[in-house]
């Protein structure tokens, strides 16, 4: 994929969204970079700052950290449509504490903090739609937290294919299990369970 065409699923999705003019359109093409990524190759690692925008045009991305023990869990997982970031440390210009690969072959659009902090004082509907994004993250991210607390292991693997049908097929299942909270062998055991005929009474 090159630029141009990374530009366009990036231009329609902005449309979707937004009423925005072509000379805008412009001024953020203009300030837009290609990323290609590789199959498991990083975008971000932990103890880096990260100071950039990333849309995904193509692929399929995670969003991971690392416990004391070197276990990694999946906190986010993206695909085409999507952004791929961490907002934490973009904003606080502290190092990361996460880290960032392609599950995929991949093409991202980045912006530089620098670029992206101008856009928004020059395009204000621009600057709404990104506060209306963090905002979105935020409930997002309640959300998930809730959901992890609240939920047993059938419930958080069906609530999971509900949402994002278009993510499930795309990611290897350990990485299911890692983003729900719940081990291997128990993802495993919930899907033979559901896969089971249902007894029914006599």
């Amino acid at each position: 994929m090159e630029h141009h065409d990374a530009f366009v699923i990036f231009k329609n999705y902005l449309q979707d969204k937004i009423a925005i003019s072509e000379e805008e359109l412009q001024k953020i093409q203009k300030v837009a970079s290609l990323k290609k990524l590789r199959k498991w190759q990083t975008l971000l690692n932990d103890g880096d700052v990260w100071k950039k925008m990333s849309f995904i045009s193509e692929g399929c991305c995670r969003l991971f950290r690392y416990d004391s023990k070197g276990v990694d869990h999946t906190v986010r997982f993206g695909i085409q449509n999507w952004w791929m970031t961490d907002l934490e440390s973009f904003n606080a210009d502290r190092p990361s504490l996460y880290n960032i690969e392609a599950l995929a072959h991949s093409s991202m659009l980045i912006w530089s903090k620098e670029d992206w902090i101008q856009l928004q004082e020059e395009i204000p509907v621009f600057k709404q739609f990104y506060e209306g994004l963090v905002n979105k993250a935020f409930e997002t991210t309640q959300e998930r937290v809730y959901t992890l607390i609240s939920l047993n292991p059938e419930e958080k693997y069906l609530d999971f294919q509900q949402k994002y049908p278009h993510v499930f097929n795309k990611v290897p299942l350990h990485m299911v299990a890692s983003y729900l909270g719940i081990s291997r062998e128990t993802l495993n055991r919930v899907r033979k369970d559901l896969v089971k005929p249902k007894k029914t009474p006599k």
